[in-house]
């Protein structure tokens, strides 16, 4: 950690300016993965692949993002944000500029591979620093980070699927792709991890016990695998809804279908698009901060709970426009927390220390569930329709909701009586804050 004891002083080197620079950087490569949906079907109409085939290409992607970020985090907790993230800038841009060229699939899925390693290194670098500018609010933070992620592509839906229809998806994927790149490895160059000066600030403001696993310490402990389990669980029922909502609202014959809500009207598929990004943002910092004040389980059961419900109620009336808008909204208000959660509560476990790499170790998770992806599409082709999908989605969301709350939090309970003596204004377990923030 001796990079960020001697890290230089700079006007940018402060909490929020770090952390809006990390949302920033996040925005800019939420397409790659939210995006996505909107290139399926022009790529099959005009290869004819297949949307399975084509959608092996989403899962290298998620699998190359996550699972390769506890090197990435590893590099950051040793040389700093700085060159991961411009080196994921210029990954991402060289990535959808080869979508836009490719002609066969071998080549999409090696443009998918790049992109992955590149999204990767961007989101688990601005995850881990903000993990560790803000060690005493950790939930909020990691939840208006990873915002950047799960909103920032609303603001581009329109615009993409506009450009898509006018100019082709290859002219589209070029064009926001370098652009997406450029935003991405500028701000990269003014990101800093925390100072020493910080740090004694943090250590002088919160008195608290210390404790900080290494990477190998996380892997041993069990409960990391559960934390694991329920994040794949959780998470492959909500990468499904992102892959496959462009092909499910085609074969509900919505996505064309005009849908006017909130005085805006626009085709189904386009409106759900833009308002989920939009929920899928806002719940990321709105359940941290919730969580930072009634403890993680507590609002994981919470808000695994309503996903459950609202994927059952998707499956019965997502074939109403008006309801499809709606509760995909839901789905994705319900889910994107995940990714603020997890984070957060690995960092109270293990500490801050390796906050980037261990809270990657947890991220692989994501990798793990994008397996699961194409499996909907072979499901649904067997089946007919996309109704067993959607039980065995929200039948995970509930498992994990019961994980959370009667055996993730006796178990983090028991950690922390044996590692972490609290506050006593704070629940044990929840709130503690290491000490040894070096």
């Amino acid at each position: 950690m001796e990079h960020q004891q001697n890290a230089p002083e700079s006007r940018f080197a402060s909490p929020w300016v770090q952390l809006c620079f990390g949302v920033i950087c996040m925005a800019m490569i939420a397409n790659m993965q939210y995006g996505w949906t909107l290139f399926v079907n022009p790529i099959d109409d005009k290869y004819h692949w297949g949307r399975t085939a084509i959608q092996v290409a989403f899962t290298i992607f998620v699998v190359t993002e996550t699972w390769l970020v506890p090197i990435e985090g590893y590099l950051v907790d040793k040389y700093g944000p700085r060159p991961v993230v411009v080196g994921g800038g210029l990954l991402c841009a060289a990535a959808w500029a080869l979508n836009s060229v490719a002609s066969s699939l071998p080549l999409l899925y090696f443009a998918a591979a790049v992109g992955g390693v590149g999204a990767g290194a961007v989101y688990g670098t601005c995850v881990g620093n903000a993990l560790k500018w803000f060690p005493n609010r950790r939930g909020l933070a990691a939840g208006i980070t990873a915002a950047g992620f799960g909103a920032g592509s609303a603001l581009t839906v329109v615009p993409i699927a506009n450009m898509i229809k006018t100019s082709g998806y290859e002219a589209t994927f070029l064009w926001f792709g370098l652009g997406q790149g450029l935003v991405v490895f500028f701000l990269g160059m003014a990101l800093y991890p925390p100072s020493a000066r910080v740090l004694g600030q943090v250590k002088d403001a919160v008195k608290t016990a210390a404790y900080n696993a290494s990477p190998r310490q996380v892997l041993s402990s069990p409960i990391f695998w559960v934390m694991y389990a329920m994040f794949v669980m959780m998470a492959a029922g909500g990468l499904m809804a992102t892959a496959q909502l462009g092909p499910i609202a085609k074969d509900f014959g919505l996505d064309g279908t005009p849908v006017s809500l909130l005085g805006l009207t626009l085709p189904a598929l386009t409106f759900a698009l833009t308002i989920d990004r939009v929920l899928n943002g806002l719940t990321r910092p709105f359940f941290g901060w919730i969580s930072d004040n009634i403890g993680r389980e507590n609002t994981m059961f919470l808000a695994f709970a309503v996903e459950a419900v609202g994927i059952l109620l998707l499956a019965r009336y997502g074939q109403n426009p008006v309801a499809f808008v709606v509760l995909t909204g839901v789905v994705f208000f319900a889910w994107g927390e995940i990714y603020s959660l997890f984070p957060a509560t690995c960092g109270d476990t293990f500490g801050p220390k390796f906050a980037a790499t261990n809270a990657g170790l947890l991220y692989t998770a994501k990798g793990t569930a994008a397996l699961l992806v194409p499996f909907s599409s072979v499901i649904t082709a067997a089946t007919g329709d996309w109704h067993a999908v959607f039980m065995l989605a929200s039948g995970m969301a509930a498992l994990s909701a019961l994980l959370a709350m009667f055996v993730l939090k006796p178990m983090r309970e028991a950690h922390a009586r044996k590692y972490v003596h609290a506050n006593a204004a704070a629940p044990m377990g929840y709130r503690a804050v290491p000490e040894d923030l070096t």
